[in-house]
């Protein structure tokens, strides 16, 4: 697992944290950690910040003056790819979906969509349920024909080259814990684009560390999710020279806590925010940790983790709760 080999720009404050949670844990009965992923130093920082080392690296070896990507209107991965074009003189060009259909005024202009514009990013909008594949490449064609050289990130920066990125982060929790004599027994993480899921997947593969991996979904059913990490941390394995080294069986993702879809914020979010901010002191967004942490706080207190030392994967993006003010703010 060489990665060296492989071209990058780096610019993440790295290694991250890994940090003890006492008072979070012992309100849920168990030894609870965290790696501090939102401390990666990135326009706010964020688990993107990772995998966009590895896309920005390729992307300046081809000569791309222009970033294309995707996302969410509340999107994490936009604002921190709109920050890594900033920080090496790309361009950036922008299609946020409207996933979640609300068209309330801080979700559309606050939070990460304010931060977006703020650092220049040339932005367009479409409609939920829009091909967005066929829109980035639509896209690209455009910047192309203006004379640019664009490149191409998928939503998340999941594709085996941004997955690198957790590849990387794996290698880096394992030396960590073993500098700190700590035997972790579970890593958890929130699931959605599949990249941080499948890179940790790859990497722990890779370097034979048996620690389970539980991914909570935020978007896709079960079987959708687990097939769509399997086969991205299968692809990765391959990049990196480990073929055949992932197993189906190391893919777990409990997608029971969605609630009513991506986006969509419920009770059990909130709590969980709640819960975490007032033991801890730590912000979590409530579309991809906070629903990761719903999940997790109903699981230990269903005695699931019992005995267990957890750690947790903060991936950041408390920026975006300025995006959720007015559901927020009434229920607190």
């Amino acid at each position: 697992m060489h990665l060296a080999r492989f071209p990058r720009a780096r610019f993440a404050h790295l290694p991250t944290p890994l940090e003890p949670l006492p008072r979070l844990g012992a309100e849920l009965g168990i030894d609870l950690w965290v790696k501090r992923d939102d401390c990666t130093g990135l326009a706010g920082g964020g688990n993107k910040t990772r995998k966009l080392e590895f896309l920005l690296g390729e992307a300046l070896a081809q000569g791309a003056d222009t970033l294309v990507t995707q996302g969410a209107v509340q999107s994490n991965h936009v604002r921190q790819t709109i920050a890594a074009g900033a920080r090496f003189g790309l361009k950036t060009e922008v299609i946020l979906e409207e996933r979640t259909g609300s068209k309330a005024s801080d979700y559309m202009g606050n939070g990460n969509v304010l931060l977006d514009k703020l650092m220049g990013a040339a932005i367009r909008y479409v409609p939920g349920g829009t091909d967005m594949v066929a829109e980035l490449e639509a896209t690209a064609d455009s910047v192309r024909q203006r004379g640019g050289k664009p490149y191409i990130i998928p939503g998340g920066g999941s594709n085996t080259v941004g997955a690198l990125g957790y590849v990387d982060c794996a290698r880096e929790f394992v030396v960590q814990a073993d500098q700190m004599d700590l035997k972790f027994d579970r890593f958890v993480t929130a699931t959605g684009s599949a990249g941080t899921h499948a890179g940790l997947v790859a990497g722990f593969a890779a370097l034979s560390v048996d620690i389970p991996i539980l991914g909570f979904g935020v978007r896709a059913p079960k079987p959708k999710q687990e097939e769509n990490v399997y086969n991205l941390a299968v692809a990765t394995a391959e990049t990196i020279g480990a073929a055949g080294k992932v197993k189906r069986e190391a893919v777990v993702a409990d997608c029971d806590y969605v609630g009513e879809g991506y986006g969509l914020v419920d009770q059990g979010v909130i709590d969980a925010l709640t819960l975490a901010a007032r033991t801890e002191g730590l912000l979590f967004d409530p579309v991809y940790s906070g629903k990761a942490l719903k999940g997790l706080i109903d699981q230990a207190k269903k005695g699931a983790f019992k005995g267990e030392r957890v750690v947790f994967l903060h991936t950041g993006g408390a920026q975006g709760l300025f995006g959720y003010q007015s559901i927020l703010e009434p229920a607190l």
